[in-house]
């Protein structure tokens, strides 16, 4: 069975505040929704029209696994947290296996 991704790159982070908050929520929401977190931040070189901003990469065993762990109501309290406080491009994909 294919694997699923969140895929998140930050455009702009207008709250820092806020971000945290959601921090401290959606890291216990995703493990609890069996994702592990592979990359978040760190070093960034983009090209093309990539945004060398933070980025996070998460996995979880499988794309439906993926979408009920994004619709499940901790990470619906995280988000809620989150708010405004952030513009990101947030996808959730599947792997190749």
């Amino acid at each position: 069975m294919a694997k699923g991704y969140w895929v998140s790159a930050y455009r702009t982070i207008s709250d820092p505040e806020k971000l945290a908050a959601y921090n401290e929520l959606a890291g216990p929401a995703v493990r609890a929704g069996g994702g592990r977190t592979l990359v978040r931040g760190g070093r960034t070189v983009a090209h093309d029209a990539g945004i060398a901003e933070r980025t996070v990469l998460i996995e979880f065993d499988s794309f439906d696994q993926a979408v009920a762990a994004h619709e499940s109501e901790a990470y619906q309290e995280a988000l809620a947290a989150l708010g405004d406080g952030v513009e990101r491009d947030f996808r959730i994909v599947e792997g190749l296996d």
